[in-house]
């Protein structure tokens, strides 16, 4: 319908796979040699997780298609099965001859067979699993043993788990500690970034056919704000805003279009537009309610807007420090701290705390259960601060200067963008890096550490072993850290900031 108005040859959009829109980000790059990597080192089992939509199915695809000739694979859609149904789907994925009714043993003989004369011909078996995160522990111990046949130098039965982050949760159980020891890489896929967003967005529609740009950069910022990076997610907004714009005879699509398909798709009330919008927080009586104007802060859902007519817009950047001490004054205050005057982070060394400062996604923010200084985008894309001090199943608190506000969840993911600093008690000081080489002390410090956060049993290590390599790469994939095995300042930082137990947190609920 809209193809020829924007010059496309075909529909850029559509969610159904189609390699010829094969987008690789840096991350969906990072994650396939990672996997590449562990396969090569001819483990066992290999793990990739991430959200719904986050682009696994096409790294599982590009992995697919780099295996080499002599590879057979079967792909298993479906893994809600049991042992007997998940070796009989295996046999039939890998052409596998099987009695009707066959035991548990006659399925395994006949598996263990195929591949032992597999390998002396020469070829490679991989087994891959999608949606792994509803297989059953005892289906995942089912296939730890079938990949116990092997030879001196690799196993003959490789298996690719590819899951929803509850598959980790499900790999840390104790009576699956056996096969999380054999998982030789493991990569958590995160969303794209804005500019990945922009890249991704244009790369599709040059491949429809459009090498100009259609969408402009309020449209990327918006479709970042809404999407949260999910590719899918793009997918939808973008093909409902090509029709919307197509309907208004839009030759480019701006962020107006983007939250009216957000509106549409996901159920998103669209903002009030303007630079700097005005608040007013409605009266407790539903018969009558008055309105209080707040400068300087965005519209939130259940507020009404009034922007008197002799408004006068404030200097940005005087406005923009203004808010930014102002939320690190809110921020002290709810410690119970005295307010610093300036410097913040400087003045927090004199009350025994300590900011630690960072680009995360909403849900990074909430797991790390802080109240913190959070960078918000208006409308324009214009950068303003508020300090966040609450949450609870359906609200956010949030203060600008003197004011309080309630905002849904939905409002607060469109505006944040990423940036937070938030207050600490440290309960002692920090090295600046563990790796190999450190103390004993240090390490076995880490080891507990890690071990607390990601709910599993400490072990006792006496070096920098490949066990607290993996759970250190294991926690900067699920914070967004850079992902090198070494925990550096800003990994033990986090870490520290995890396992602290002084302090308020945000699911306190903020004002009380």
């Amino acid at each position: 319908m809209y193809k020829g108005f924007y010059g496309l040859t075909e529909s850029p959009f559509s969610i159904a796979p189609n390699p010829a829109f094969l987008f690789l980000s840096g991350r969906h790059r990072e994650a396939l040699a990672h996997l590449t990597y562990g396969l090569g080192e001819h483990g066992g089992f290999v793990l990739l997780t991430g959200e719904v939509g986050t682009g696994k199915t096409t790294v599982s695809r590009s992995l697919l298609g780099q295996l080499p000739d002599n590879t057979d694979t079967a792909f298993i859609l479906n893994p809600a099965l049991t042992e007997l149904e998940l070796l009989a789907t295996l046999c039939d994925e890998l052409k596998i001859g099987y009695d009707p009714n066959p035991t548990l043993k006659q399925l395994t003989d006949k598996i263990s067979a195929f591949l032992l004369a597999n390998h002396q011909a020469g070829r490679n078996t991989v087994m891959i699993i999608d949606e792994a995160q509803h297989l059953k522990p005892e289906v995942l111990e089912q296939l730890r043993l079938l990949t116990n046949l092997e030879t001196d130098t690799r196993k003959l039965l490789q298996v690719i788990l590819i899951g929803q982050p509850e598959l980790q949760e499900l790999l840390q159980r104790r009576e699956l500690r056996q096969l999380a020891q054999r998982i030789t890489a493991r990569y958590h896929l995160l969303p794209l970034t804005r500019e990945e967003v922009a890249f991704y967005v244009q790369h599709r529609l040059q491949v429809a056919g459009r090498p100009q740009p259609l969408f402009k950069p309020g449209a990327i910022r918006a479709l970042h704000q809404y999407s949260g990076g999910v590719p899918r997610v793009i997918n939808l907004l973008c093909e409902r805003a090509l029709m919307g714009g197509f309907a208004h005879q839009k030759i480019h699509l701006g962020r107006r279009e983007v939250e009216a398909a957000a509106a549409e798709v996901l159920g998103i009330k669209a903002k009030a537009r303007g630079r700097w919008p005005w608040l007013a927080a409605t009266a407790v009586s539903a018969l009558a309610s008055a309105a209080v104007v707040y400068a300087l802060t965005p519209r939130p859902e259940p507020m009404v807007v009034h922007q008197p007519a002799d408004a006068v817009e404030p200097a940005p950047d005087l406005a923009r420090f203004q808010q930014d001490l102002q939320a690190y004054q809110a921020l002290f205050h709810h410690w119970q701290m005295p307010v610093p005057a300036n410097a913040p982070c400087d003045y927090a060394r004199t009350q025994r705390l300590a900011c630690l400062t960072g680009v995360s996604s909403w849900q990074q923010l909430f797991k790390m259960d802080y109240p913190a200084v959070v960078g918000l985008r208006d409308d324009d894309g214009s950068p303003y601060y508020g300090a966040l001090l609450g949450r609870n199943s359906q609200q956010l608190t949030l203060q600008f200067g003197d004011q309080w506000v309630e905002v849904s969840q939905e409002w607060f993911i469109r505006h944040f963008d990423g940036h937070y600093t938030l207050l600490w008690q440290a309960s002692g000081s920090l090295p600046r890096l563990i790796s190999q080489g450190s103390p004993e002390g240090q390490v076995q410090w880490l080891e507990n550490s890690l071990s607390r956060l990601q709910q599993r049993q400490a072990r006792i290590v006496d070096h920098y072993d490949d066990g607290i390599r993996q759970a250190v790469e294991r926690f900067q994939r699920l914070y967004g850290l850079d992902v090198d095995g070494v925990a550096g300042r800003q990994t033990l930082e986090l870490i520290s900031v995890l396992g602290n137990s002084h302090g308020p947190r945000l699911s306190d609920g903020g004002q009380g």
